[in-house]
């Protein structure tokens, strides 16, 4: 069985270098991006079975990339950054980061966090690149939906609405899930928010909004995205 493929996400060249070496040497096969975007459509391209990723990134800050990570793939992360804060590791482990390590680092201790993740993740739990839901093509790891030919502009907070709803396709999510997830904790009642906000992504998505035919409300419950 081969090793899984690691993708390693730095804009330093001498750190992605080292990266390379330590984890050849290591028996693993590496791929590597320079910058957030890139490392996203990497993930979605390659489907690695980990993914190094540092915080100081020149277009989309570390913590973001992981956020959008968790959006669509459960593989593991394991944060390599100079920041050393208690503060700065928390935010990247509440977004969804399973391991961080500062820099500078050893290659012994890198390839056994590495060996660590990797034994915990079992099978690659990355979905599809690109989701196809009617006329409706959603690339969750690019950020884009396209309807009928057409590529519609939804604002972040839609998005991130329906990346979480493709996320739990098919099934049953409460509001509160959603606000959690989209907003925080402490917006979980806030049910008129995420109403107003879901009524405006059908608009965009929904051939007819007022009968909606992808986003379904649950009465008293929350919403599904219906793939059938």
């Amino acid at each position: 069985m081969s090793e899984p493929r690691i993708l390693a996400i730095d804009d330093e060249p001498q750190i992605r270098r080292a990266l390379v070496s330590v984890l050849r040497l290591g028996g693993y096969v590496v791929t590597t991006a320079s910058s957030g975007e890139e490392g996203l459509v990497a993930a979605a391209e390659q489907s690695p079975g980990l993914i190094v990723l540092d915080l100081s990134l020149p277009d989309i800050d570390g913590v973001e990339v992981a956020r959008r990570l968790r959006q669509w793939t459960a593989v593991p992360v394991l944060v390599l950054s100079a920041r050393d804060a208690d503060r700065d590791k928390i935010q990247a482990l509440d977004a969804g980061a399973d391991d961080y390590l500062t820099k500078p680092f050893s290659a012994g201790e890198l390839l056994a966090r590495v060996r660590a993740l990797l034994r915990r993740s079992g099978p690659s739990a990355a979905a599809p690149a690109i989701v196809y839901i009617g006329d409706l093509e959603i690339d969750v790891a690019r950020r884009r939906v396209v309807r009928a030919g057409e590529e519609l502009h939804l604002t972040r907070t839609e998005f991130d609405i329906l990346a979480f709803l493709v996320a739990h396709a098919d099934r049953v999510v409460t509001s509160r899930m959603i606000l959690e997830a989209v907003w925080g904790p402490e917006y979980a009642e806030d049910r008129q928010t995420l109403r107003v906000h879901v009524s405006h992504l059908r608009k965009k998505v929904e051939p007819h909004p007022s009968v909606p035919r992808y986003i379904l409300t649950e009465p008293g419950v929350g919403f599904i995205l219906r793939t059938a």
